[in-house]
Order: C-alpha cells, then sequence, then structure tokens
C-alpha cells in the first residue's frame, strides 16, 4: 500500500547527478596532479595513477553506478543478507595467503593477480544495505525490542568491527559504525540503547587506541603537535605547511612542492593538503561546499521517500560520506588526530571510488521514487 502513493517514473535529481559528475572529474584533476611525481619516479610515467584510476576505479564506479540506477532499488533488498555474508567471508579472506599487507603490516587487501582490491570499502556498503533492509522489517518491532532488536544489532555489528579492527582499520569502524548507529537511531531506536551503544563503543576505542602503541602515538601527536616534530608528527606538520601555503587563490595547479618529497602519503590520506596548497582557501572551499551539496542531497531525498528501506538505506549513505569525508578533512587539517582514511571520490583508490559511485547511483535511483 504504501508503494501505491509512491511516483514510480519521476526524473532522477539532476542535481544530485550533477555534484557526483562534478566530484568525479575534480577528484581526477586534483590526483593528476598530486600523484604525478610519485608517478614519473617509480614508472617514468606521471599520469601512472590516474591511468589506473580510471581503468579500475571509475570504470569500476559506473558500472556499480549503472547496476544501482538502472534496476528497482527494491531488488537489492531480498538480497541483502547474501551481499554482506559474502563481503564478511573477503574480510577474512584478507588474512590468508590471499591477503595483502601494505603499510605497517595492514592486511587490507586481497591480491588476485595483478588486480587488488579493499573489502573493507565494500563492507561499506553491504553493511548499510543489510542494516537498512533488517529495519525496514515492519513485522518485528526491531528498533524498540532488546532481544529482537539491540542484540541482533549489536552482534552484527560486533563482527564487522572486530574483522575490521584486526586488518587494522579503525579509523573505518568508527566511520562505519557510526554511520549505523545514526541509521538505527532514525528507524527509531530506544534512546536508552543509543546511549548505551555509544558509551560502550567510546570505551572500547579508548581500549584499543591505549593499547596499541601506534594508535596512542597518533593521539598524543594530536594533543601536543610539537613532541616529535621529525618522526610522529611529521605527517601532521607537513600537511599543516601545505595547506597554509596555498594562502587564499593557491600556488597553481602541479605547483605543490610539498608532494614531492615532504609530504607523505600525497595522492591518499593527504590529498586535501595538495589540493588546498594548489587551489588555496578559495579551491578548498568549494571542494568542500561539493561535499556539502552531495551529503544535503542525499539527506534531503532520503526525507521526501516515504518507502522505509529507501529513507533508511539514503541514511546511511549520507551519514557515512559525511562521516568519512569530515574525518579526512579534520584529521589532515589538525583539527582530529590522524588517520588513514581516504577522502571519498578524492583519493586514490579504485575500490573506494567504485563503492561510493555505486552508493550514488542508489541515491538517484531511490530519487525517481519520492513523493511529489
Amino acid at each position: 500500500m504504501a508503494r501505491a502513493k509512491i511516483h514510480k517514473r519521476n526524473p532522477p535529481d539532476y542535481v544530485l547527478l550533477a555534484t557526483l559528475g562534478l566530484l568525479v572529474i575534480v577528484g581526477l584533476v586534483i590526483l593528476a596532479s598530486a600523484s604525478s611525481d610519485l608517478g614519473r619516479n617509480k614508472f617514468h610515467d606521471s599520469f601512472y595513477y590516474l591511468k589506473h584510476q580510471l581503468l579500475f576505479g571509475l570504470s569500476l564506479g559506473l558500472l556499480g553506478f549503472g547496476l544501482a540506477y538502472g534496476i528497482d532499488y527494491q531488488f537489492y533488498r531480498r538480497f541483502a543478507a547474501i551481499f554482506l555474508i559474502v563481503s564478511i567471508v573477503l574480510l577474512g579472506l584478507v588474512f590468508t595467503p590471499m591477503g595483502a599487507e601494505v603499510g605497517r603490516h595492514a592486511a587490507r587487501w586481497i591480491r588476485l593477480g595483478s588486480f587488488t582490491f579493499q573489502p573493507a570499502e565494500v563492507v561499506k556498503l553491504t553493511f548499510l544495505l543489510y542494516l537498512a533492509a533488517w529495519l525496514a522489517n515492519t513485522k518485528v518491532n526491531r528498533e524498540r525490542s532488546f532481544w529482537d532488536g539491540l542484540v541482533p544489532f549489536a552482534a552484527v555489528s560486533g563482527m564487522v568491527a572486530l574483522l575490521l579492527i584486526l586488518q587494522p582499520a579503525t579509523s573505518t569502524v568508527v566511520i562505519l559504525m557510526a554511520a549505523a548507529g545514526v541509521v538505527y537511531f532514525v528507524s527509531g531506536a530506544h534512546w536508552r540503547y543509543m546511549i548505551g551503544m555509544v558509551f560502550l563503543g567510546v570505551v572500547a576505542l579508548a581500549a584499543i587506541i591505549y593499547a596499541t602503541p601506534y594508535r596512542r602515538e597518533r593521539v598524543l601527536t594530536y594533543l601536543n603537535p610539537s613532541r616529535d616534530t621529525q618522526n610522529a608528527a611529521y605527517h601532521i606538520n607537513q600537511s599543516l605547511i601545505a595547506i597554509g601555503s596555498g594562502r587564499v587563490f593557491g600556488v597553481g595547479f602541479g605547483q605543490s612542492t610539498s608532494k614531492i618529497s615532504f609530504l607523505p602519503a600525497p595522492m591518499d590520506d593527504s590529498i586535501f593538503a595538495v589540493a588546498a596548497e594548489e587551489f588555496g582557501f578559495v579551491g578548498a572551499g568549494a571542494l568542500v561546499s561539493l561535499f556539502g551539496s552531495l551529503v544535503f542531497r542525499t539527506f534531503w531525498i532520503a526525507w521526501r521517500v516515504r518507502d522505509r528501506f529507501g529513507r533508511l538505506l539514503l541514511v546511511g549513505f549520507g551519514s557515512i560520506i559525511a562521516f568519512q569525508t569530515l574525518i579526512n578533512i579534520g584529521a589532515i587539517s589538525g583539527l582530529l588526530p590522524l588517520t588513514g582514511v581516504p577522502l571519498p571520490f578524492i583519493s586514490y583508490g579504485g575500490t573506494a571510488l567504485a563503492v561510493f559511485m555505486t552508493m550514488v547511483g542508489f541515491t538517484a535511483n531511490i530519487s525517481r521514487y519520492t513523493s511529489a
């Protein structure tokens, strides 16, 4: 009956599509500059990483967008549990010989020949899809029930969080669980459950940080950036120098000096610092505005959707894009402890780009079923 009140042949939200297009184009332009020196030094090709992003990230992103947009989103609701199970299995496979370690012994990738991908990025999509489908079931009062709601929610969330912590991918856990908590709250969860989960989450996160030296070092560096400028605080200090060097209008496209030899991870975690240096406060502000427009539009569409599953799904997508953007920019700007999360649509990484484009594909799909 609820679907009968929904217009089924509305055009998609063109503002949403235009914002996605601008973000992807801007991301490729920034990546072309941020990765040029590294590509030239390692592969004798300034556009090596840009080509790789186009070949794997953008192509898979367009495929994911097309599948999410072209098929009635209710179709995916029936297979949400299967998608989540598959992605959890993939999270487990990173600890097998199929897994590939990168950085600080971080087992976050699965390698299939020359192709690698991050299951942690995939689970952002499948977990929120499953959660929206699970909470949309009105036959059981899952949002208010302790045994039928809170306990299963905590069990599944805990299992996903544990696998991510072991990789380790602490920042991904914080982002994903925060988005899941927003979805659970919007579904009508009891406020006592929410307070309890937030309390336990903060305690668990604090314990993990305290028990792990490199995580603890990041927090101490955040509290005192001048304590070890050549080691622990080197990354954040170089990021702040790059951002400050951009001033109002930036030093110009491709003219960043920080990305050459000073700034760690210029095409990954630190890509916002490169953008701020080359395009200045104006350019960085415009980029933030694009993210704000995408998140606002996603929530606006969610508010207009009468279908419970579609609404909860968009709340999850809007939340995870907002949280990941805020954490990346906040960390690289010194407002939050330094993390290892990429900037959505901008940082190098085919899996992340494909997943976020798929999320927007779902959003555009659902926008056609909004009420007048």
